[in-house]
């Protein structure tokens, strides 16, 4: 096997005890960094500190990653002009974050009957916005309304 020390400076070939021995010689442990290559690497190392910087190694990584949120747009049947600018407005602020955006038209009482207007304020709405979008989720009808998810194109 092929053996490391802490440095970094290859020791060159050797066999497994001799590698263990040195090791202990300088109170570490000898771990198998590359088990697949030929021959195998081994480092001389403290495993608990080797475990220690994969975890951090780990958490780091995790944190730099973005996580998608869902935004969420309601509207009503009623909604006025200037109102629907400016979820339109907001809507557009999301997607350009990045982040999904779920629109629900809500339905209260005698505006249940009038699906079909609900349903085209919805696409009205959705074609307004000037942002590049995808269509996640088609248009659902739900007990309260209508809605539908956006993602932006990226």
């Amino acid at each position: 096997m092929l053996v490391i020390d802490e440095q970094g400076k290859q020791l060159g070939k050797m066999p497994i005890q001799e590698a263990l021995a040195t090791a202990r010689e300088h109170m570490l442990d000898l771990v198998e960094v590359s088990p697949k290559a030929i021959p195998p690497v081994c480092r001389i190392m403290g495993y608990g500190k080797y475990l220690y910087q994969q975890s951090k190694q780990m958490r780091l990584a995790k944190a730099k990653q973005k996580k998608i949120e869902m935004k969420g747009i309601r509207l009503g049947l009623r909604t006025d002009t200037h109102d629907l600018d400016f979820k339109r407005s907001q809507a557009e602020k999301f997607l350009k974050q990045g982040d999904k955006v779920k629109i629900d038209i809500m339905l209260r009482g005698r505006e249940k009957a009038h699906q079909d207007l609900a349903r085209t304020n919805l696409q009205n709405f959705i074609s307004s916005i000037s942002v590049p979008y995808k269509i996640e989720e088609p248009i659902k009808r739900f007990p309260g309304g209508f809605n539908v998810i956006i993602v932006p194109i990226s």
